[in-house]
């Protein structure tokens, strides 16, 4: 009994090992990052931030209630570039912080 499970286990091992030897797992020398390691002060990073365009964030989006989540509540939500965006059941749309928008 265990020369037959010795009989299978033992290729089966061997297999697996020259399986994942054989990948290719270094990269080569041709792939290099460069990476910006220049200290940034508080304020200049906050500067950058408010020139990205935190600003052009749009108040009201459409989305589909499938690729939405739903809390335990009940309440939809989309996540959309760091933002929250809440449902209006009455129009169907999404707002920004669960803030409404009167219409003009």
């Amino acid at each position: 009994m265990k020369n037959q499970k010795l009989r299978f286990l033992l290729p089966l091992i061997c297999i697996v090992f020259l399986y994942n030897c054989s990948k290719k797992t270094n990269p080569t020398k041709n792939n290099t990052a460069i990476i910006n390691t220049k200290p940034i002060s508080t304020d200049d990073y906050k500067k950058e931030q408010a020139k990205k365009g935190s600003t052009n964030l749009p108040k009201v989006i459409v989305v589909n209630d499938s690729n939405a989540k739903k809390t335990s509540t009940g309440k939809y939500y989309y996540d959309l570039n760091g933002y929250r965006y809440w449902k209006n059941n009455k129009d169907g749309k999404y707002y920004l912080n669960g803030i409404f928008l009167k219409n003009k």
